[in-house]
């Protein structure tokens, strides 16, 4: 025993916490700018400068919360690590590979002969594309258990659809925050188009999960659970109701209110990651292994949060720091 308790039981929930806030936090941040990618076929080709002016100064940081979290992942539950990885290793795979393909073509693009841009730019959407698909397929199988059987591919395939249209869609309402004029207006229309599509990917979600576990099930169907858990439904459903009325009257006439559509899409998908979370606690692989099973020794644990307590505050300090410099509507992005 320690002064804060027994550290095989806190110690994983803190490491589990930590890897949760940062999967979120890369939903929330590389999903909006993974989402203006997959928007580009829809825009012209200023249009698309616009575009990629608007992410160009935080996506590095944003992939960096997913570097965080694989890399809890891997020192924290180790065990599980392996695990999921294995059964994931296709779409991950296919992950990595449009990751490069972006990153490859958000630079190309800038610098290639005029002849040669377009071609960068459908790099960049097929990366885009690719790495939303794979993130929503891995999603679906890790709710159905890691399983690959038919229904769980069926389901995993619907989610990865689910998910970039997600991700479209918080993409749009980003360049409603950060674009004007004509650009905005299409933003708008595309956001328009895509709430659809989330509530469809949220619905699916919220269904299906409770439906794949008897557990699950039981954690949120019986008394009192039911009840107090009742208003995270009324929320969500509440927040889907101000994006559509505040879509339908965006952009005002003084742009004052360009933000909320984001910000009310960052409050609803966190209200889905917590139901997410709270439906597979305290298992790390569904049904499979618990955060207590796979974690790492404590000592080990012990070390390893000296650093982090390290770590994530310069990952905040300098993802604070970038958004607030470059906060305002986007400008032309410059190479010399």
């Amino acid at each position: 025993m320690t002064l804060f308790g027994d550290p095989t039981i806190w110690l994983p929930v803190v490491f589990a916490t930590l890897m949760g806030v940062s999967i979120l936090i890369y939903v929330v941040l590389d999903g909006f700018d993974l989402g203006v990618g997959v928007l580009f076929p829809f825009a012209d080709d200023a249009e698309k400068d616009r575009m990629v002016a608007s992410i160009g100064p935080f996506w590095d940081a944003n992939e960096t919360w997913l570097v965080l979290a694989i890399g809890l992942l891997l020192v924290a539950f180790p065990v599980a690590h392996g695990t999921i990885l294995t059964a994931l290793y296709l779409p991950v795979a296919i992950m990595l590979i449009g990751l490069i393909l972006r990153g490859v073509a958000f630079e190309f693009r800038a610098k290639a002969p005029a002849t040669q841009k377009p071609l960068w730019n459908q790099a960049f959407f097929y990366g885009s594309l690719m790495t939303s698909l794979s993130q929503g397929f891995m999603l679906g199988l890790y709710i159905m258990g890691l399983q690959w059987d038919l229904p769980s591919v069926a389901f995993a395939l619907l989610t990865g659809l689910c998910l970039t249209g997600a991700y479209a869609f918080i993409g749009a309402t980003w360049l409603v925050m950060k674009t004007d004029a004509t650009l905005q207006d299409k933003a708008v229309a595309w956001a328009k188009r895509g709430l659809p599509g989330v509530v469809v990917g949220l619905g699916a979600v919220s269904l299906a999960t409770p439906l794949v576990s008897p557990r699950i099930f039981e954690k949120w169907f019986s008394f009192p659970e039911i009840m107090l858990l009742a208003p995270l439904p009324l929320i969500s459903a509440g927040l889907i109701v101000i994006l559509f009325l505040a879509l339908r009257h965006a952009p005002d006439s003084q742009d004052r209110w360009s933000w909320v559509p984001f910000a009310t899409t960052i409050c609803l998908f966190s209200l889905g990651f917590l139901g997410m979370a709270y439906s597979f606690y305290p298992y790390v692989v569904p049904e499979a292994l618990t955060i207590y099973e796979a974690a790492s020794a404590p000592e080990s644990l012990i070390i390893i949060l000296v650093g982090t307590l390290f770590v994530l505050p310069t990952i905040l300090g300098y993802t604070a720091l970038s958004y607030y410099v470059f906060r305002g509507k986007a400008t032309e992005l410059r190479y010399d």
